[in-house]
Parts: C-alpha cells; structure tokens; sequence
C-alpha cells in the first residue's frame, strides 16, 4: 500500500494546514500535492506508474479539499465530498499491487537512524503509512465527523458573520472540547492497537461515554433542553460524532494490518 501511505501523508497534512489557515484550502493544496511529490522522489517511486497513479490521486485530495469546505459551509454538496475521499482510497487500494517498494533515501534514513519503535529493521512502506493514518486521524478525521454531522442534521453549516447569530446556539456549544479530544482519543486507539493492546482500545471508548454522560446530566434544564439546545440534539451530536470518530480509528487500524 506504498502509494495509499504516500497519499495519506499529504492529505492529513493538507487537512492540518486547513486547519492552521482557519479552514482555507488556499495553501492546503499545494501543502497537500508538494508532499506528495516529495515522498514519491525520497522514497525512490520513479517508474512511470509510480508518476502516473500518485498523480492521479491528486485528483481525489484537490477535490476533498475543495467539496468538504464547501458541504461544512453550506450543508450541501456531502455526497461529492465522501465519493471524492472514498474514491482516492478504493483508487490506490486496488492497484495497491502495481505499486514499487518505498526505497531510495527515506529507506536509507530509516535504517540508519534506527528511530524508537520503527525497529533495526523497518519497512519504509509501512513507516509511511502509520505516519499518514496518524496525520489523517488528526486532522482530516475532524473534517469528516463535522461534515457527516452537518449532513444528517445534527450541526448546522458555517455561515458567514453577517448570518450568523448569537441567539442560535449549536449542540457543540454545550460539549466543548471535541476537536481536541477527538484526535487525541483516536491516535490513543490507534496506538494502542498497534500495540496489540485492543481491550484497552475499548476501554478508552467506554470511558469517553462515562465521561460525557455526567456531563450531559449535570447541565440538562427540566429534562427538556440545555442552553437552548435540546438534549436530544445535544445526544445526537454526542452519538453521531463519536461514532463516526471511533469507525476512522478502527478503520485505520484495519489498514495496518
């Protein structure tokens, strides 16, 4: 999966500087495509079809980058997005096969530098991807669980300022936390499964919903809403969030394997 692993480092770090530029993609392009093209000359993937597939996959990151801002700020246009993201990984999965091994300088740093839990002996590829699905569960996973989230009701779109207002609250105002949490709860997960650690995964899902829930009891006003916002949207936010949040740590997992 060389090229998936090349692929994930540059989208996760063009969803981070998105994140930095405060959710501009004017420089979260170019971050996300110059990555890419630098890993493909380090790690020695120089064939013609290494060229040809990797810059074919900058395709589906332009258009994640493009769709996913445009569905978080409008409600609209979700389906574009998830096809856009989905189809750059079914697209590099499944000509995984064809793809040369990572060699050149980055295999060579790697063994020279004999880095801590990399090993003596490490496989570059497989260096790359742990590196990728790291970047991606810290930030493009944000962007997802926001625009699933927006998809089926439970937040609203970003509006501009100027129709923006502060009498019309959002159930994340009343969870706050969620976008540091939520990377740092998923990158928990993944590590601990890389570590063969999976009962303790599982605690850390379990104790997020022992943590909310006293939470959401201790703020709840005549058991019919909180703040303005009901409590049933404030729990559909919760579920929602955190079930789209634990599937791409999971999911992650699973393409270590």
């Amino acid at each position: 999966m060389t090229w998936l692993a090349v692929w994930l480092v540059g989208l996760g770090l063009a969803d981070l500087v998105r994140a930095a530029s405060g959710g501009s993609t004017r420089w979260s392009v170019p971050a996300g495509a110059g990555t890419v093209a630098v890993l493909a000359l380090l790690g020695g993937l120089t064939e013609p079809v290494d060229l040809v597939v990797l810059a074919a996959s900058l395709l589906s990151l332009v258009l994640w980058q493009r769709l996913s801002r445009q569905a978080v700020d409008t409600g609209s246009g979700h389906v574009g997005a998830l096809v856009a993201l989905g189809a750059g990984v079914a697209w590099l999965l499944g000509l995984s096969g064809w793809a040369s091994p990572v060699d050149g300088p980055l295999a060579r740093w790697l063994a020279w530098a004999d880095l801590p839990l990399v090993g003596p002996d490490p496989s570059a590829g497989g260096v790359l991807l742990v590196v990728g699905l790291v970047l991606v569960n810290l930030s493009t996973a944000n962007v997802l669980v926001r625009l699933v989230l927006v998809a089926v009701g439970a937040m609203r779109p970003v509006l501009p300022d100027d129709l923006a207002t502060a009498d019309d609250p959002q159930p994340s105002d009343q969870l706050r936390g969620g976008r540091l949490l939520g990377p740092m709860e998923r990158v928990l997960i993944l590590g601990l499964g890389l570590a063969g650690q999976l009962t303790a995964a599982g605690l850390v899902i379990a104790a997020k919903g022992l943590i909310r829930f006293p939470e959401l009891q201790a703020t709840r006003k005549d058991g019919s809403g909180v703040d303005g916002v009901g409590i049933d949207h404030v729990t559909e936010y919760f579920l929602v969030g955190s079930f789209v949040s634990w599937l791409v740590a999971l999911v992650s997992l699973a393409l270590t394997r």
